[in-house]
């Protein structure tokens, strides 16, 4: 029998889930509020890698990027591999500990994991600044991408496999049984990023997320190097068309989706620079910035899968969303047609929406290391 299934929103999750669910013979009708990754997915920065030590996040990671390779050169996506090199400056005792002991953990998840002392560093990323640097890793599965490119390439694929798409749809889902906007499905996927809060809120469910903003910015810096986390300067950068894309951190107050400013802030965007020019070589003029939101909760995992009979969820990512969005996706898909002989289902549990009650009162913290995970 064809299950009849809503995904609301149009994001890099929510447009993979779409495609899968169309792939496999469902009647999928996909709602976005405004464009396909109109939201938070447009203006994330399009680092991707399976460098985690946790088994379950280093499974769907390294799915996701495998997934990745998969529709690299489709329309106009494309997937730039890339080294991956995340470190700890001298005297961040806590965060030089977490690499050397994640490293051999993430080794221990068959992922292709480097620890690199300073030397080692020099000489194999010389690009990279290393004097201060306590310890550093990098990882070999790993690439950038441009992340609206993606979800409207799996927007359109879901179409050609017979999914509806309804942009400019300011949707209101309820429950039991799930419908949106009075329209009932046996199932509903809402993954509206940022939204999905205030979604489901309406529709009665109540979940423990949270949204904060983050920035980012390009300049037309000659850069070629790996992509960088410094873990300490809380700072990240990769190659961009543009010549060089930073971003930082994790402003630790809690955003109005409909209410924030997606304007760059006037000191970002003159210390980051400063900051990327002490750790790469890479100097250049200001080309572009802005500023997103992410989602936060209590114990820094997602909160992906039902959450009520037949409402399923996807959220809460801590930044980490669009890098997995090709796994998660898929996985959603099977899940919600009942259908997943493919994957480990460890992930069910792990990432349990039902874990908190909804009204858990917690602090929004600093984006974790890629190795970190709280338990």
């Amino acid at each position: 029998m064809t299950r009849s299934i809503a995904v609301v929103g149009a994001g890099a999750v929510g447009a993979t889930a779409a495609f899968d669910l169309a792939l496999r013979d469902a009647e999928v009708t996909l709602y976005e509020r405004d464009e396909v990754a109109g939201g938070s997915t447009g203006r994330a920065a399009g680092v991707c890698y399976d460098a985690f030590a946790e088994d379950v996040d280093a499974e769907i990671a390294g799915d996701a990027v495998e997934r990745f390779r998969t529709f690299d050169g489709h329309g106009e996506f494309e997937f730039h591999e890339c080294p991956y090199v995340w470190l700890a400056r001298e005297g961040d005792e806590r965060r030089a500990e977490a690499i050397r002991e994640g490293v051999p953990r993430m080794q221990d998840n068959d992922r292709t994991v480097l620890l690199l002392e300073p030397d080692l560093l020099a000489n194999r990323f010389p690009a990279v600044a290393h004097e201060d640097v306590a310890v550093a890793a990098v990882a070999g599965a790993a690439g950038y991408t441009d992340p609206g490119d993606y979800a409207r390439l799996l927007a359109v694929m879901a179409k050609r496999k017979g999914a509806e798409l309804r942009t400019d749809a300011a949707v209101s889902v309820q429950t039991d049984p799930p419908r949106v906007d009075g329209e009932p499905y046996d199932a509903v996927l809402v993954a509206a990023g940022a939204h999905t809060k205030s979604v489901l809120a309406d529709a009665g469910l109540s979940i423990a997320m949270k949204p904060y903003r983050v920035q980012a910015l390009t300049n037309d810096a000659n850069y070629d190097g790996p992509m960088v986390y410094d873990a300490t300067g809380g700072f990240y950068l990769r190659p961009h068309a543009d010549g060089l894309l930073a971003g930082d951190g994790t402003e630790t107050v809690e955003a109005d989706p409909d209410d924030y400013d997606r304007t760059a802030d006037a000191d970002f965007e003159t210390d980051l620079p400063h900051s990327a020019a002490e750790r790469v070589d890479a100097t250049g003029d200001l080309v572009d910035s802005w500023a997103g939101l992410c989602t936060a909760t209590p114990d820094r995992d997602p909160l992906v899968g039902e959450l009520a009979d037949g409402v399923y969820v996807a959220t809460g990512f801590q930044g980490h969303g669009f890098m997995r969005a090709p796994a998660f996706g898929e996985r959603l898909a099977l899940e919600m047609l009942d259908a997943d002989d493919e994957h480990d289902r460890t992930w069910v549990e792990a990432f349990d929406p039902t874990r908190f009650d909804g009204d858990e009162e917690f602090e929004i913290v600093e984006g974790m290391l890629p190795e970190e995970r709280v338990d």
